[in-house]
Formats: C-alpha cells, sequence, structure tokens
C-alpha cells in the first residue's frame, strides 16, 4: 500500500509518500475543487495498478477518481508537467525560476517505487 500525507498551498500541493521502508515527497496541482486538469484529486483510497503510459512510461494509475481518468504517480519535476496527477520526487526543491516548489530526482524515486509495489495495489490520500 502507498501512503500519501498532503500540504496544501496556493500553487501547488506537497506531500510526503509511504510505502513501507520507503519515503519521498510528492508534488501535485493546488486544491481547486477536483476540477479536471488544473485540481490535484481528492482524499480517500483507491485501488491502482502499475503499467506503461505512452506518454509518461512506467506509472502507477489510479482506479475511479470521482469525475477523473488516468490519474498517474509518473516522473516529472514541475507543476506544469502535471494535470491532476501526482509527481513523485526525493527531495523538495526550487530548479526553475517560477517560484512554485518543484521535486528533485523524481525519475529515480518513481523507480524505487515502481520496484517495491505489487502489480495492484491501494493508494490512500490523506
Amino acid at each position: 500500500m502507498i501512503y500519501i500525507t498532503r500540504w496544501y498551498q496556493s500553487d501547488c500541493t506537497l506531500g510526503r509518500l509511504y510505502c513501507g521502508e520507503f519515503q519521498c515527497f510528492t508534488l501535485e496541482l493546488p486544491d481547486r475543487g477536483n476540477r479536471k486538469n488544473i485540481s490535484c484529486i481528492p482524499s480517500g483510497r483507491y485501488r491502482a495498478f502499475k503499467r506503461h503510459s505512452p506518454s509518461n512510461g512506467p506509472v502507477i494509475e489510479l482506479r475511479d477518481v470521482p469525475g477523473r481518468t488516468h490519474i498517474q504517480i509518473h516522473a516529472g519535476n514541475y507543476t506544469r508537467q502535471i494535470q491532476g496527477c501526482i509527481l513523485p520526487g526525493n527531495s523538495i526543491t526550487h530548479i526553475d525560476a517560477d517560484g512554485i516548489p518543484d521535486v528533485g530526482d523524481s525519475r529515480a524515486a518513481l523507480n524505487r517505487l515502481l520496484a517495491m509495489v505489487p502489480d495492484e495495489l491501494d493508494v490512500v490520500i490523506a
């Protein structure tokens, strides 16, 4: 199981992801009432599965997110790379000059996570 705790800011949603002994940070869009492509997803428990996305490569995709489809945990560093998904990273940092927090080493964090989770799992977002 993956468990994510979040804290909300006006320009993004930051979080901490836990999976067994593994921990990393997460980056999402700000909370805008679950509006498609511009908001983080609602807190809740979701079934998820590993798959290969044509646009994002290896991902963990969440099922049955209310009003949303193709919500994934995928590699990326910036909020501009998100349309409602979750980016894992080994650090919260500022990579570019837009003033919005970013996550660092996202591909490495995702690869470690993918290596330890089963093909189907639960994701709990608090």
